[in-house]
């Protein structure tokens, strides 16, 4: 049995917006002394993005990996909003907390919905 498609089209997709989303961010001016903690989460990030394509070719195959994708999204949608309401984050970061923890709810749906191989 194969996993429903929309899997595959939700991790796909998921990769396609972080890769977007993260590799601009390369060019941007970084905080001075922060430049290896923002190029190494830049970094990090984008390597997983690469998991996600990953795991969109065989979601069966790959259905352990998706926690470890809900684990990477929580990572940063938790972070963000706790600092929105610390006031020490703009708007902005919450609402793309807010899209990587939608994207994590559906890793999650996902891997309820993909059979064990």
């Amino acid at each position: 049995m194969t996993a429903p498609r929309w899997v595959s089209l939700w991790f796909r997709v998921a990769a396609i917006y972080g890769l977007l989303a993260l590799l601009p961010q390369y060019l941007l001016p970084q905080p001075a002394g922060a430049e290896l903690v923002a190029y190494g989460f830049i970094g990090t990030a984008s390597a997983f993005q690469i998991v996600f394509w990953i795991i969109a070719s065989d979601p069966v195959r790959y259905r352990a990996l998706m926690l470890a994708g809900v684990a990477e999204k929580l990572a940063f949608g938790v972070p963000a909003f706790v600092l929105y309401a610390k006031g020490v984050a703009p708007l902005a970061v919450v609402l793309f907390g807010g899209l990587d923890l939608l994207l994590g709810l559906g890793f999650l749906l996902a891997w309820r919905a993909t059979p064990r191989s």
